[in-house]
């Protein structure tokens, strides 16, 4: 029976001895132990074809290819002839038999994987990973997505143990940086980059080898993948080779050599994983289990006692945030837990993205805010809408047809990210072309939760689920679910000074707590009984009676979001009278202090 030691330094040898027995046998062993992540073990401390996992965002599929699934080797020094499992491996040992009639040609996909955008320096995995490094038992990490250079720097080890670990002294890797996604056509041909969706992001990419039921994966899903690592020197030879060929003979292969670049990059930068298995990821939370939003009543039922008392707790935190404003701080809580839980039609139900306006014009005020609910959630990320980022930044994916990839954009991102959109960076001046059809995918993506990708000549559609907040002086020039007017009653003399203080006030162990309360509170399933039902109705058709236009279906429908949100972020999972009462009376507040405006791009103040 292969040992925990076994399958992660030698798995290849463990493949080849299973070699023919089913898949159920295989893949057993992961439930039971954990292995090195790409994410948080620079990849020089990794042993070649061990075992090794990685959590990631599908960002790009590529054309399936061909490889020898079966084939059979010449054994010169017992002369005799060996089948042997291709799967797993790029590159087959020596003394291949081409012409022997044991030989099966097999299929597999390639998925282009990205570090999940956007991760908060505190979601890392690495605090709870009971990971064996190989070779190296002396290397801790301590922050997640550190960039190659500083791993260079904290490296210790003596220079002997890596020779061994390698076979050879391999050159310095180096880090591509994120492009700042401009929308120049040559952007992706010029050079090699990582493709990463957000500007400025370092960490891993990979190519992931897919062998079985690769229909079942999406672009944009988050992925734990379990796999053999493969950063064979020679992959990038032989990438080389096929440039040069190419060059010389343009009829020597289909591919461009943009498109070989992109496929076939050199493999100490871009790693292939051959997958063993993948786990797909509700949520990226570490500090919950994967299955918190899978009917996992035992521990659902553990922490959601608890969830009141949290409640209180984080609705003080970002009172003292928001300058004072407690009704401010309940509809961001509400927002923070907002989730598409369902989809009728086209509409996306569960989305409630938040409009705060009345935030101060330079002022440090909106760039906290940011810090704090970065400090909250797992991904997340900050546009600043300033006119050159409206007119420069590539937000939509586009093909790349001349290298056959998805140029990836600042939209790409995974399921549950908190996209927090600083309308106060917005100055006077001309948005251009790909300003206004910037403005008008931000816009699709609050109203409708999805994205159009560029296919040059059509586009395609894909939905999302990202919790959007606007920050704005006066009402949003975009859409939203719900406009909270911001009204702080503390006027410090030191506004950042403030802030910071509030911040480092919270211990980490608190913001744990904040952190499993926001997840938790967004899985919890809810429903509505026939007898609420019933007196909701009741109430609605009471509100209209003397004035009809004083609520519309538009009004009842957000009232019956923020009744809904409420509930569920006192952890409940029903909707009684009481919270029916107290959603109206957040509502009457909220409208009181929100100047009436008309309707705008179809949704209501």
């Amino acid at each position: 029976m292969p040992t925990v030691h076994d399958w992660i330094n030698s798995p290849l040898g463990i493949v080849d001895g299973l070699f023919g027995k089913t898949q159920h046998e295989r893949s057993f062993f992961f439930w039971f132990f954990q292995v090195p992540s790409l994410n948080d073990v620079p990849l020089h401390y990794l042993k070649p074809n061990s075992l090794v996992k990685f959590r990631c965002m599908v960002q790009d599929m590529f054309d399936p290819e061909f490889f020898m699934g079966v084939y059979e080797m010449n054994d010169p020094t017992s002369n005799s002839k060996q089948v042997k499992c291709g799967k797993y491996k790029d590159i087959t040992e020596g003394g291949v038999d081409f012409n022997s009639r044991n030989t099966v040609t097999s299929e597999r996909q390639t998925f282009y994987c990205v570090p999940i955008p956007g991760e908060s320096q505190w979601n890392s995995f690495a605090g709870t990973s009971q990971a064996r490094v190989v070779p190296s038992t002396s290397y801790v990490p301590n922050r997640h997505k550190r960039s190659y250079e500083e791993d260079d720097e904290m490296d210790t080890q003596p220079q002997q143990m890596k020779d061994e670990s390698h076979g050879n002294i391999e050159p310095k890797r180096q880090e591509t940086e994120a492009p700042s996604h401009d929308s120049s056509p040559s952007h992706c041909t010029s050079s090699l980059d990582l493709n990463f969706p957000l500007p400025g992001e370092k960490g891993p990419a990979c190519l992931v080898k897919v062998y079985e039921d690769w229909d079942s994966f999406k672009l944009n899903d988050m992925l734990e993948v379990f796999g053999i690592l493969s950063v064979d020197p020679a992959l990038s030879v032989i990438a080389d080779e096929r440039e040069a060929s190419s060059l010389l003979d343009p009829t020597e292969g289909m591919e461009t050599v943009e498109e070989q670049k992109v496929h076939s990059p050199p493999a100490s930068l871009v790693p292939r994983l051959h997958m063993l298995y993948a786990q797909p990821l509700v949520h990226n939370n570490p500090l919950l289990p994967s299955s918190v939003s899978e009917n996992n009543g035992n521990y659902l039922s553990s922490v959601l006692g608890e969830l009141a008392s949290i409640r209180a707790e984080l609705l003080t935190y970002l009172t003292h945030v928001l300058l004072g404003d407690s009704l401010a701080a309940e509809y961001l809580i509400l927002h923070l837990i907002s989730n598409v839980y369902s989809r009728q039609d086209v509409l996306p139900l569960g989305k409630f993205t938040l409009n705060l306006s009345g935030c101060p014009h330079s002022s440090p005020f909106t760039e906290h805010l940011y810090k704090v609910i970065q400090q909250l959630v797992p991904s997340s990320y900050r546009l600043c809408m300033s006119l050159h980022n409206m007119n420069n930044q590539r937000m939509v994916p586009r093909k790349d047809y001349t290298a056959n990839r998805l140029l990836s954009g600042t939209l790409q991102l995974a399921n549950n990210t908190s996209l927090f959109l600083d309308e106060t960076q917005l100055e006077q001046g001309q948005l251009d072309a790909t300003g206004v059809r910037n403005i008008t995918a931000l816009g699709n993506l609050i109203s409708w939760q999805k994205v159009d990708y560029d296919f040059n000549y059509h586009q395609m559609e894909f939905s999302c689920n990202i919790n959007v907040l606007i920050t704005s002086e006066g009402r949003s020039l975009l859409p939203s679910d719900c406009q909270v007017h911001l009204r702080p009653t503390l006027n410090p003399p030191n506004l950042e000074e403030y802030l910071s203080a509030v911040q480092v006030a919270q211990v980490p162990s608190q913001l744990n707590k904040y952190r499993i309360y926001l997840s938790v509170a967004r899985a919890v399933n809810y429903t509505i009984s026939d007898e609420i039902t019933k007196a909701v109705e009741e109430d609605f058709v009471e509100m209209r009676k003397d004035d009809p236009q004083s609520m519309s279906a538009e009004d009842l429908h957000r009232l019956l979001d923020v009744a809904r949100l409420l509930s569920l972020s006192h952890g409940q999972n029903t909707l009684s009278r009481d919270g029916w009462m107290k959603a109206k009376q957040l509502e009457a507040l909220r409208i009181s202090r929100t100047p009436q405006q008309k309707c705008v791009n179809g949704n209501e103040p």
